[in-house]
């Protein structure tokens, strides 16, 4: 089909062909296109040749974004389907967050924060997130300063400091990574997963380099390229290995989250014996950390790796397992609002492989509970609450009520 010829609405075409004609239609490469949303030219030839046939939601959301369209449907055809139903609208503080980062000069004058003060402050900053059901709007206050602050200290301080400011730059990237995560500004999270990785790696700190690896894993995964995040994971754990003889709790918690996330790359490509063999030798460590420890980045933790199973059973789409695994794992104490909610999504997932719809939403509802922005921006959480709101009659009253709580139009 010539591109003159073709018209987006047709119903037979394919999302490739769209793809193509709407980056042609705006006189973008491919190479354009494949940076914005991460990925490799090749991988954007293969959706558009139609080589790559079951794109997940997060990278056509990625793709329709990159190609400035308001509407999935531009992509996927079918109904109107805003992006604002999966993503979220933007935060508030996206704009300030994004200005500070994009800076190029650092208007901060005088001397730098002190080297330990800026990390208490970077400390307190991950306390309140995990403490605030309002979480985004929490670090988005503080974001702006906090990036300004520790990109004057990296360009300040010399030899040793300086090694020391990248590491707390590099992990003032990841803070970033989890407020922008789930917001229309796909250019912005893959600039920081970037710049994260280049910070860490300069600092020579293997915890930093650990959390930029186990943050770009998962940038890439959610885009759907899970052969570049298996290899991204696995590239980090080689480069840190030598460092875990004499390894801290935190250093052998972020190589407990690195192996984890291995386990959950291969449960979305449906690869389950890989799935739970490398689950089980993240749990092997988890046991091995004392009870109380909990990363404030990763949550990896002992009480963490129930909530995982969940995860990587309802990947795997294996129905009763996964809410095998949400039974056992229903009163994991878990230190952090954001992650208890998020982990409430993930149980309301599992409930509906079993078609129990009313224990899904009465989930849902608990998610809202322990953390609205959390599900408010989570693409899943929205999708399932959409549905409901069509689901049994008894149940769309307050499907309804919680798609307005959570900015649904209905």
């Amino acid at each position: 089909m010539r591109d003159r010829d073709t018209d987006p609405a047709d119903p037979d075409l394919t999302i490739g062909q769209r793809v193509a004609y709407y980056r042609k239609r705006q006189g973008m490469s491919r190479e354009v296109l494949a940076g914005l949303v991460g990925m490799s030219t090749r991988w954007v030839k293969a959706v558009e040749r139609g080589e790559i046939r079951e794109l997940k939601l997060p990278a056509i959301l990625a793709l329709t974004q990159a190609l400035r369209l308001r509407d999935v449907a531009r992509l996927t055809g079918g109904d109107p389907m805003p992006t604002t139903i999966f993503r979220g609208p933007g935060h508030p503080a996206l704009a300030a967050v994004r200005d500070a980062i994009n800076a190029v000069a650092v208007s901060t004058t005088g001397e730098p924060d002190g080297l330990a003060h800026l990390r208490a402050r970077l400390d307190s900053a991950w306390r309140a997130r995990h403490a605030s059901p309002d979480h985004r709007t929490v670090i988005g206050g503080l974001l702006p300063e906090l990036i300004g602050d520790a990109k004057y200290a990296a360009r300040h301080y010399e030899g040793a400091e300086r090694r020391q400011a990248l590491s707390i730059l590099a992990q003032v990237y990841n803070l970033a990574q989890f407020f922008i995560a789930y917001q229309p500004s796909a250019d912005l999270l893959w600039r920081v997963v970037e710049r994260s990785i280049m910070a860490a790696e300069e600092s020579a700190d293997p915890k930093a380099f650990g959390g930029a690896v186990w943050l770009a894993a998962q940038a890439h995964r959610d885009a759907g390229d899970f052969d570049a995040a298996e290899q991204i994971n696995r590239q980090g754990l080689e480069l840190i290995e030598p460092r875990m003889d004499d390894a801290d709790d935190d250093l052998l918690a972020m190589w407990g989250a690195l192996h984890h996330e291995v386990a959950y790359t291969a449960a979305r490509a449906g690869q389950s014996a890989t799935a739970w063999r490398w689950w089980d030798e993240a749990n092997r460590i988890a046991q091995t950390l004392p009870p109380a420890h909990y990363d404030p980045m990763t949550s990896f933790s002992r009480p963490i790796m129930g909530a995982h199973a969940v995860t990587v059973a309802v990947e795997l789409r294996q129905g009763g397992e996964a809410r095998k695994q949400a039974r056992r794992a229903s009163a994991a104490a878990i230190p952090s609002q954001p992650r208890r909610g998020r982990h409430l999504i993930e149980v309301a997932r599992a409930w509906q492989t079993g078609g129990d719809e009313a224990a899904e939403l009465r989930t849902l509802e608990d998610a809202y509970r322990a953390a609205p922005e959390t599900i408010r921006y989570n693409q899943y959480a929205r999708r399932m609450t959409l549905e409901l709101t069509n689901g049994p009659a008894e149940l769309q009253a307050d499907a309804r009520s919680l798609a307005d709580r959570i900015g649904l139009l209905v």
